[in-house]
């Protein structure tokens, strides 16, 4: 006999009557199957939601072409790279769960479907236990301390007002979004550190099916000199991939070989690359006579030298952004442009639609723009829409200049559907609390 309460079977039975999934905590006590392994935290849910908001056009940035005569508008891209038709990029402000709810929900789903689905999530989300939106701001001379608004505040809480279990409940939801928004090919990547990899792991499994995990990357910092921590210092940040399924899309990239095997083999050949046998029978007799008959074993040690070596996990060839002055946006999160280069070359082709819904200071949104790939990106953040604006309008303009193809970006918001909504969510907090900061909340979100 079940041990149930009488409060639980009536909750059952309500579930049951309603249509609705059962809540995680009956499962262990109403069915045999049980997960092995599982990460349980305090406020865990399965419940996920399905609400659309209607997105708003705040603008479509297009100025680099804006000087171009309309006589020249005739096919996809004008003679300058302006887009005319098709696809265009999507910069989104708002709460990436209502986002990507209205994403996969909302009728935006079919026109991402017509593109192929996104086949590639890159996301970096705020594992800085406590971060809480406050950010230096860089103008001219003059640092500014950059206050967060009331959306950033009121997701600060959601993400951080339990510690690491607030923490935990948000990402999942999320990240149970952008599975079911990925294509059957596609694959995620999600950035942390040594403060919530190991909990993100699990939780990655859970959503994604532990047989799907591929890597975990390892991008290791240079450190030169620094105070004496008494352990170990962590310079390195996790990259966790999975797959969706096996059918997913995966481009080898290739590091530079090591100088020493470079040379070694570089003595085997003439300025033709043509093999000289003499050089061949004297240093390394042995390979010689292995290779006598069949000079095209040598030939291939050759070719994949020049092009370098399939990469590994362990990336120690990028430096964090320090080493890129002339990239820097002053936004305190940014990463080089070279990791999500890689990144996205990986596992996706030009034409396809990237996605990143932590998108900082748009270095994603960037890189994927110049490597020819569609993408969509958001941020709850003011000051990261602004940035990643101002970022993609420099981008538009470097490619005009070059004679390139580059498409059109909207930015997008929920507005006051947004607001009316989070109000809704926190209906917890006292009525009259609500009611007095709505219209605050509302003038906030559309300024």
């Amino acid at each position: 006999m079940l041990n149930l309460t009488e409060n639980e079977k009536r909750d059952i039975v309500r579930y049951i009557e309603e249509g609705k999934e059962l809540p995680e905590k009956y499962r262990f006590l109403l069915f045999e199957g049980k997960k092995q392994v599982e990460l349980l935290w305090n406020g865990k849910s399965d419940e996920v939601t399905n609400v659309v908001l209607p997105f708003q056009t705040i603008e479509h940035v297009d100025e680099p072409r804006s000087e171009v005569p309309k006589e020249l508008q005739l096919s996809l891209f004008d003679e300058s790279g302006r887009q005319q038709k098709g696809w265009t990029n999507k910069l989104i402000w708002g709460d990436n769960k209502h986002i990507l709810s209205s994403l996969k929900h909302g009728p935006m789903r079919e026109e991402i479907e017509k593109q192929g689905g996104i086949k590639l999530i890159y996301i970096d989300p705020p594992f800085d236990v406590g971060a809480d939106f406050t950010m230096d701001v860089q103008i001219g001379d003059q640092s500014l301390e950059k206050k967060p608004n009331v959306l950033e505040q009121l997701a600060y809480r959601d993400t951080w007002g339990l510690g690491q279990d607030s923490f935990l409940s948000m990402i999942y939801e999320r990240l149970i979004l952008m599975r079911d928004l990925l294509a059957d090919d596609g694959s995620i990547f999600v950035h942390c550190d040594w403060r919530v990899n190991s909990s993100l792991r699990l939780i990655l499994d859970d959503i994604f099916k532990k047989d799907n995990f591929l890597s975990e990357i390892k991008w290791c910092y240079q450190d030169i000199g620094g105070r004496d921590t008494g352990y170990f210092k962590r310079k390195s940040d996790s990259i966790l991939h999975y797959k969706k399924s096996d059918s997913f899309i995966f481009n080898t990239q290739r590091g530079r070989i090591s100088d020493s095997t470079y040379k070694r083999y570089a003595t085997y050949f003439d300025e033709n690359d043509q093999i000289t046998y003499k050089s061949l029978k004297e240093n390394q007799p042995g390979v010689f006579n292995s290779l006598k008959g069949h000079p095209e074993n040598l030939e291939q040690v050759w070719l994949d030298a020049n092009k370098g070596a399939p990469m590994n996990d362990w990336w120690v060839d990028i430096s964090p952004l320090k080493g890129h002055f002339e990239e820097s946006n002053d936004y305190p999160t940014q990463k080089p442009k070279k990791l999500l280069d890689r990144i996205i070359k990986s596992s996706s082709n030009e034409g396809d639609i990237v996605a990143d819904f932590f998108v900082g200071s748009g270095t994603s949104s960037a890189v994927a723009e110049e490597l020819n790939r569609k993408w969509i990106v958001s941020d709850i953040g003011k000051f990261s829409v602004h940035t990643t604006r101002k970022r993609m309008l420099g981008v538009q303009r470097s490619m005009k200049e070059e004679g390139k193809d580059y498409r059109a970006f909207e930015i997008l918001n929920l507005g006051k559907y947004q607001a009316q909504h989070f109000v809704k969510e926190y209906e917890n907090l006292r009525e009259e609390d609500a009611a007095k900061n709505l219209h605050k909340k509302i003038n906030n979100l559309l300024d």
